[in-house]
């Protein structure tokens, strides 16, 4: 650019680096604002007068509260690690840069973290990019790069916990104490879970007015469900047991009964003391309800959780040889991929190709 005599010149003022203690509380501060963008999935800046409050929580129910509290979870970590040695001084994790991102990957999967447990993190930090109106560092190529590495270095099969199939069911069933309260929703959880081969937040989630009791046994309708975020709802259908031991329909009967139930949370929170709380029965107590059950049989309550019951339920039925589409029915599984990696195993040697060949 030319100068000219008597005009003055256009000065650029550079602004002043921040000092480190200027750089951290901007870190802080810029974890808060996400923190919250991923609690309202929604920028902090957002302002709709009086729709404000409705369009955050709409926007809030849009993933389950599983999740969000995953997403909650891996976001206040990755926040940590930006503001730890590891990461350069004066790292932000909003915006943070593909290439910091990618490191942060690999370090992940240095400790031992699982390649879902990777997928998981890099979904929340995509989730709060673009809540706070950032692009997603991890759409990037270099990003997937990594993350595919660690699934072909580290493979992305689970070692998930054990299929509780009829004869450990039973086994665990005749350990549970008989004439107490928490015995009684013990047994009813259990049976009920497995013969719906329900998820734990089905079960937690079930109310009063959801069942029906028909000739045949219990219709009882899912409002919501992990695959049916939405609320379309499906029907189930539980039909009376073959003994009336484990029989799931008499079991739920017995426990409204003794419980005096005619309303609301089906499954209902109990207190130390065996007192029939009216609160609604968390997720984590399905669980727990599980392995106590286990324990007390003399299994290992550590290699089962509340899933074992769904995934117990499609082993033995495909071992006693129910149709696969009969199965997909009443788990609800939307991918037969899914399914299959519970089928498989139980039905390894039926049909198998091998017997045809003449060996």
């Amino acid at each position: 650019m030319s100068y000219h005599p008597g005009v003055p010149r256009r000065t650029r003022r550079t602004p002043a680096r921040p000092t480190g203690d200027r750089l951290a509380q901007g870190t802080v501060q810029v974890a808060r604002q996400a923190a919250k963008a991923v609690r309202r999935h929604e920028p902090t800046e957002l302002q709709l007068g009086g729709a404000g409050s409705a369009a955050r929580d709409y926007a809030e129910a849009s993933r389950s509260p599983a999740t969000r509290r995953a997403y909650r979870t891996a976001w206040r970590l990755f926040s940590e690690w930006c503001a730890g040695p590891e990461a350069p001084p004066g790292t932000q994790p909003l915006p943070a840069s593909p290439l910091l991102v990618a490191a942060y990957a690999a370090r992940l999967a240095q400790l031992g973290r699982r390649p879902s447990t990777v997928a998981q993190v890099m979904a929340a930090i995509s989730v709060a990019h673009q809540a706070a109106g950032h692009p997603s560092p991890t759409r990037t190529a270099g990003v997937r790069a990594v993350v595919a590495g660690v699934r072909r270095t580290h493979g992305a099969a689970t070692s998930g916990k054990t299929a509780l199939e009829t004869p450990a069911l039973r086994e665990a069933l005749s350990a549970i104490p008989e004439g107490t309260s928490r015995g009684i929703r013990d047994r009813a959880l259990l049976l009920l879970g497995f013969a719906g081969g329900f998820r734990r937040s089905e079960l937690a989630g079930l109310d009063v007015e959801d069942l029906e009791l028909v000739s045949e046994g219990l219709r009882i309708r899912l409002r919501r469900s992990k695959t049916d975020q939405e609320g379309r709802g499906r029907l189930v259908g539980i039909p009376y047991g073959l003994h009336p031991e484990t029989c799931p329909v008499r079991a739920v009967q017995a426990w409204r009964e003794m419980a005096g139930i005619s309303s609301g949370p089906l499954f209902r929170t109990i207190d130390r003391a065996g007192r029939i709380l009216p609160l609604r029965c968390s997720e984590r107590a399905v669980a727990r309800a599980v392995q106590r059950a286990v324990r007390a049989s003399g299994g290992d309550p550590s290699k089962v959780s509340a899933h074992s019951l769904r995934s117990g339920f499609v082993t033995s039925a495909a071992r006693a040889g129910a149709p696969v589409w009969a199965i997909q029915l009443q788990t609800g599984h939307r991918s037969l991929a899914q399914l299959h990696v519970y089928v498989r195993p139980a039905t390894l040697f039926q049909g198998n190709a091998a017997r045809y060949v003449g060996l």
